[in-house]
Parts: structure tokens; C-alpha cells; sequence
């Protein structure tokens, strides 16, 4: 194995620099609660109507839900919430934190959406390594979550190369697995859209998958192709959860590109056949209707392989340029953004900051050329050339944002960054995803209840993760809980203006200590590691 990176002494330092919280109500005061929630509405999590009450909190834990006033004697601190809604805290199903996060600890852009939570879905980016000592060094306010990471773990043993693994390397792979199941990872994720998970037959990942299914581990995919192979990508995860007999779960489903608006009707037919046939499959997705990743998705990815000078001289090659370049119309046709530039947006360009939240219409305009398929070819080509972008495509139509969104098995995520306030240029969703559900979908649309969106939210990732203890009212649970006014909750954050805060959350507590307070951070990091197995280990596995 080469080049594996060593995260934990660096972190274990950084956490012992990192400044010590401000105190919490102290538990052993003599008090029946430390923080009474009064006058409330509580939605429980777990699709009950909604009810006017009271939560008590002792510690890190609910000890009381009550439909009638607790004395606001008997707590250390009572809090009047009237004419808000009392919400378990808010689970990210997936964010790119799991190498970051510590450099974030107080993760603003998350907990001001209310999210209490963060599973870290590694898709194509790289795993913390060893796993458990990253995870124990950190100091931040949210909870968080790992996986093993199946690009960081095909790295490590064939670096770029686009071939299978030989028996000796997928042994190799399998192990990394082990290691990373053995310390404390949910289960494995895939990024089968990206290079090198790209390059992996689909039978590489169901010998990863049963590994990490000994350990009581699920299954998490950006799948292989959400436009023009939407349905076969579907497909590849059910064969895989089905072959590697474990939980599978899809993250930010959608129908991506121009081409393939509607498809969402058969790919949740898909879902749903598997779930009778007896497979244990679920999905996620983000309330917006434009994704955002890399430039290198624009081009056919074998033009990847071997590297950045790899692809220069592909790119050179004047038998193999025709090919690319028809082979990159259909993408953007299909699978992308279609022939109209303003739809792809920058985010971050190395080689010329300038057009930082720009769209490539805006830069051909500068040069004079006109808004049209050719055009973006060559421009992103070039670009690619110069170390590539990431980039805002806006490809998807809301119509199945909102039939994903409403499918009974859907949860939310933000698929988002930790960022510092006004560096960069982001996705709002890393921003305002979270609130944008209960302002949009629930307030605006009533395409959700109020109760059916907060389930989404809390309970069922919970489950998912299996951690009964937290997504829920209920006495007994973690007190990750979040506090926001059902009328004004707003996501703020936009594609030209990202860096907005959202508005109407009042207050925002993990594990029994506020991280917001009357709309203020307080600097507390409570956060605990979210270790798996996300299931009951199913074999007896050496320790």
C-alpha cells in the first residue's frame, strides 16, 4: 500500500491548542433538570402530530416530555420557546467533513441550519486514516460520523490506474475494509461516478461490501451515473446490496441532466420493487435543483486515468480528440447542462479566481465567443488543462426533487462543505439545504407536513445509523434538539449570494448543551463520534 495518509498526531495536537468551551448548566446542581424547554410545540420526530409542550433535559439526555408547564423552579435554566416548534436536532445524511472537520469545530454553516448530526459519506473523497484516532481527537460541536471509504481504499493499492485488482490487491482492499470497520466505521461508501472508483467492475465493490456487512456495516453510493444511466446505476446498487447481502442506501438521488427530467418515476419504481423483493434500500436527496461537483465529471472519465499528463497527451492525440469531444456533447446534452452555458456556473477556478461565481456564458462572452455547445467544449477543456473547477450545473427539474422528495423511504442531506463565512464560493446548499425543506416544501408548496419533513430529518437517518437514542422526543434520548419559528424559517443562501445564514432557528442544543442560543453561538463542542456498526454484526468477527 502506498501513500496512506497520517492524520492523528497532527489532530491530536490541534485538538489539545483547541480553547476550552464556555460551561453548561452544571447536572450535579441539585436540580430535577438543567434546561426546561417551555410553552413550546414539539414535534417528536417520529411523525406524530404535533403538541403543545414542555422538554426537560438533565445532562446529555430528554428526561421529561411533558403536555402540561414544568416548573420552571426545578431547572437551572428554563427557556420560554411559546409560539415555536421544538424539533429533534437535524441529521446530515452526507457532508464533506471527514478530513475537515476539525478545522471547522464549531461547523456554523451545519448547526445554523439546525443540524445536530453529520455522517461523513465519503463518496470520492479521501478517509481519515487510522480512522478511530481521528475520530477520538476531535473537538467540534456537532456529532459526526465515518465510513470506509472505497476511492480513498483504491488509492492506496492501484493508485489511478484503470484495471482490476489482481487477487493479492483485492486482498489488500478488503483488509483496509476490515481495519476501517474494526474502528468504528458505519459501513462502506462508494463514489462510482468519480476516478478511480469509476474504473471498479461491480463486482470489486460486492467484495468490499461483504466485508464491511460481516461487521454489521450498510452500504452508501454516489452511484455510478444519475443521468443517462440513472436506472442501471439503481440497478448496480440493488445487485450489490443484494450479492453482498447489505443495506444499501443512495445518496442525493436525482435525475440529472436535461435529457432525463422525468426518469425519477421509473428509478423510485426501482426502489420500490427491490424493497417488496425483500432488500433493505433507501435514499436521500437535497432541495435544489442544481448540483455541484467537479469539472472532470464533463469529460468520458477514461480520458482520467493515469493523471493530469495522462489526459494532456489524450487531449493532443488528434485521433483521440474527435473522440472526446463527441463523447463530451453528450454529456453535457444528456447528463449535464445541455447547450446553454449560463446553466453552468463556476465555483472555484485556480487558474483565474476572477470568474468565481460566473458562468462559462459569462466567460465567452469576455472573449467574444458565442453561447453554444462548441464553446463550452472548448472552454472547459482548456480549463481542464490548467488543473479544472468545480462548478454549479443547473440540470435538474423540481418536479423530481419534489417526487423524490415526498417517496416514503427519502431523507435529506446537504451534500455540503464546512466553509468559513464569506471564503469561497459555495453551494447554498452548505448553507441553507435543511431550512429550504421547511420553508420551501412544507411552508410554501405543502408538499410535506410539517411532521412528515422533521421524520426525514431525525428518526429515520437515526435509524439508519443505529442510534435509537437520537433523531427523537422521547425521554431517555440524547438531547440534540433544535428550536425554530415554523413561519419564518427561511434558507437565505443563493447561487449568486451563498454566504447567507438562514433565518427563524432560535436555538440549537447536542447532547444537553446549547451550541445556539438566542440566535448566537456559545462556542460549545459537544460532539460526540458516531461509531459504528450501523447494524447488529451478523458474524462473529475478530477483534
Amino acid at each position: 500500500m502506498k501513500n496512506i495518509v497520517m492524520f492523528a498526531g497532527i489532530l491530536l495536537i490541534a485538538a489539545c491548542q483547541q480553547s476550552m468551551p464556555p460551561e453548561s448548566p452544571a447536572s450535579d446542581s441539585g436540580k430535577v433538570f438543567d434546561v426546561i424547554l417551555t410553552g413550546g410545540t414539539v414535534v417528536d420526530g417520529l411523525g406524530t402530530l404535533k403538541f403543545r409542550g414542555d422538554v426537560g433535559i438533565k445532562g446529555e439526555r430528554i428526561v421529561a416530555v411533558s403536555s402540561e408547564t414544568l416548573n420552571a423552579d426545578d431547572a437551572v435554566v428554563s427557556v420560554d420557546v411559546s409560539g415555536l416548534i421544538i424539533s429533534p436536532g437535524f441529521i446530515d445524511n452526507h457532508a464533506h467533513i471527514q478530513t475537515t472537520i476539525h478545522e471547522h469545530p464549531l461547523a456554523e454553516n451545519f448547526t445554523r441550519q439546525g443540524i445536530t448530526t453529520i455522517i461523513a459519506s465519503l463518496h470520492s473523497g479521501d478517509q481519515p486514516w487510522p480512522l478511530d484516532a481521528y475520530a477520538s481527537s476531535l473537538d467540534v460541536a456537532p456529532n459526526v460520523g465515518f465510513f470506509a471509504g472505497h476511492t480513498w481504499i483504491r488509492k492506496q493499492v492501484l493508485g489511478l490506474e484503470n484495471r482490476a485488482p489482481d487477487h493479492d490487491e483485492l486482498q489488500a482492499m478488503r483488509d483496509l475494509v476490515e481495519e476501517t470497520m474494526q474502528q468504528g466505521a458505519l459501513g462502506l461508501s462508494t463514489g462510482l461516478l468519480y476516478v478511480p472508483a469509476y474504473y471498479a467492475e461491480t463486482e470489486e465493490v460486492i467484495e468490499l461490501a461483504k466485508i464491511a456487512a460481516q461487521y454489521g456495516g450498510i452500504y452508501v453510493t454516489h452511484m455510478r451515473n444519475e443521468g443517462t444511466g440513472l436506472l442501471d446505476s439503481v440497478n448496480e446498487t440493488i445487485r450489490i446490496a443484494t450479492e453482498a447481502d447489505i443495506p444499501a442506501h443512495i445518496n442525493h438521488h436525482k435525475a440529472n441532466g436535461v435529457g432525463q427530467w422525468g426518469s425519477s418515476v421509473q428509478s423510485l419504481a426501482l426502489i420500490d420493487a427491490a424493497r417488496e423483493a425483500g432488500i433493505d434500500i433507501t435514499h436521500d436527496l437535497y432541495p435544489y435543483t442544481a448540483s455541484s461537483t467537479s469539472s472532470a465529471i464533463l469529460f468520458p472519465q477514461w480520458t482520467l486515468a493515469g493523471g493530469p499528463e495522462e489526459f494532456a497527451k489524450r487531449i493532443a492525440d488528434p485521433e483521440q480528440l474527435p473522440l472526446i469531444r463527441e463523447e463530451m456533447k453528450r454529456i453535457f446534452m444528456q447528463e449535464r447542462t445541455g447547450d446553454d452555458l449560463r446553466r453552468l456556473q463556476i465555483r472555484v477556478l485556480p487558474s483565474d479566481e476572477s470568474y468565481n461565481g460566473k458562468t462559462l456564458a459569462d466567460m465567452a462572452a469576455d472573449r467574444g465567443l458565442p453561447n453554444n455547445l462548441e464553446t463550452g467544449i472548448d472552454l472547459v477543456i482548456e480549463l481542464q488543462l490548467k488543473g479544472g473547477f468545480s462548478a454549479i450545473y443547473h440540470a435538474m427539474d423540481e418536479q423530481d426533487v419534489i417526487r423524490i422528495m415526498t417517496h416514503p423511504l427519502a431523507m435529506i442531506e446537504t451534500d455540503g462543505d464546512p466553509v468559513s463565512y464569506g471564503e469561497g464560493f459555495p453551494h447554498p446548499r452548505s448553507y441553507g439545504a435543511f431550512p429550504r425543506v421547511l420553508a420551501r416544501y412544507v411552508r410554501e408548496l405543502g408538499v410535506l407536513t410539517l411532521e412528515e419533513a422533521i421524520k426525514k430529518m431525525t428518526s429515520m437517518p437515526a435509524d439508519q445509523y443505529n442510534q435509537p437514542d437520537r433523531g427523537r422526543i422521547v425521554e431517555g434520548a440524547f438531547a440534540d434538539l433544535v428550536v425554530f419559528d415554523a413561519d419564518t424559517i427561511q434558507d437565505e443562501a443563493t447561487y449568486t449570494d451563498p454566504h447567507r445564514y438562514p433565518t427563524g432557528i432560535h436555538h440549537v442544543m447536542i447532547n444537553g448543551r446549547f451550541v445556539i442560543k438566542s440566535g448566537a453561538l456559545t462556542g460549545e463542542r459537544p460532539g460526540m463520534w458516531i461509531k459504528g456498526p450501523a447494524r447488529p454484526e451478523r458474524v462473529t468477527v475478530p477483534q
